[in-house]
């Protein structure tokens, strides 16, 4: 990967995520042994998480690094009013590579203004997720390619930042993106607008029985709730979509389901086990991903 910091996926370009993807297949093939390295990965993560800061702990020792945790919040600096700008500087002093999570929409790029260390957008409110992507389409080529697919995307496309950074992905490859969703939740206009600039096929519905016999892929996700500014909005939504086996019986029988979890209700765990959930598979693939992701941005075989 030519590029310093992963900020969002409408960077990236076909060849710097093939990169990735080729570097995590050798290194699961390698049992999650990569090259060791000698670095301290840094992370800031002002929301919840499991996946991602997990994945990536894991992901910095299976490399042979290690981790600097800000913690919580609350045991932080950041409950007496140091600014970002500022917290950043000062992890940058006893890090190689931070990875930030922030409820802002664009903080993981204001941070890089501040910094010399690469940083990876560990998800900015309702903006960009670009590592689970990266992930995301590990998993998709695993099973059905990258190519030729129709790609149905469900729930909280407003505000699911996975959303927006796969939609910006898929652009590169020869697919299909059906959006499906209530119609308060529609794509955000930019998100479209993009799109459409770069001559992606898309197609917009509000009701799924009639996408599910088209697609190659399902890819779910969870109403945001924490997003929304008014509760009510939120009640008005909850629950519109949910996926269970009956949903599924018109579908290609080599369809695979996604989601990048946590879920709620929008997926029965009675279809857990069957051939075509492949959501904890996919968050699995989060530590060869990060692995290969880390091991590029912090200079590959020449390090």
């Amino acid at each position: 990967m030519e590029r310093k910091h992963l900020l969002t996926t409408k960077e990236l370009t076909r060849s710097e995520i093939e990169a990735v993807l080729d570097r995590a297949a050798e290194i699961e093939a390698e049992g999650l042994h990569g090259a060791s390295r000698d670095f301290l990965l840094g992370l800031m993560f002002f929301e919840p998480s499991t996946r991602t800061r997990l994945s990536f702990e894991a992901a910095a020792k299976r490399l042979g690094g290690d981790v600097v945790d800000l913690g919580a919040l609350e045991a932080s600096s950041v409950e007496k009013g140091e600014t970002l700008a500022d917290s950043v500087r000062v992890l940058e002093g006893y890090a190689d590579a931070l990875v930030l999570r922030h409820p802002r929409e664009g903080a993981a790029r204001m941070a890089t203004e501040f910094i010399d260390i690469p940083l990876i957008n560990g998800g900015d409110g309702a903006g960009h997720h670009p590592s689970q992507t990266l992930l995301d389409l590990y998993t998709i080529r695993k099973h059905v390619g990258l190519d030729g697919l129709s790609i149905g995307i469900l729930g909280d496309l407003k505000y699911g930042r996975t959303v927006h950074s796969l939609a910006a992905a898929l652009t590169n490859f020869d697919v299909t993106q059906h959006f499906i969703s209530p119609e308060s939740l529609r794509l955000p206009r930019d998100v479209r607008f993009d799109l459409h600039e770069t001559g992606a096929s898309v197609k917009e519905h509000t009701e799924m029985d009639d996408v599910i016999p088209l697609l190659d892929v399902l890819y779910v996700t969870r109403i945001q709730r924490e997003r929304f500014p008014d509760e009510n909005e939120y009640r008005a939504v909850a629950g519109e979509y949910s996926i269970d086996a009956s949903t599924l019986e018109a579908a290609k029988d080599d369809l695979i389901v996604l989601h990048p979890l946590p879920r709620v209700d929008e997926i029965d765990p009675a279809i857990d086990d069957s051939p075509r959930a492949k959501y904890f598979e996919q968050s699995h693939n989060g530590v060869p991903v990060r692995m290969a992701l880390l091991d590029l941005l912090l200079g590959g075989e020449d390090r």
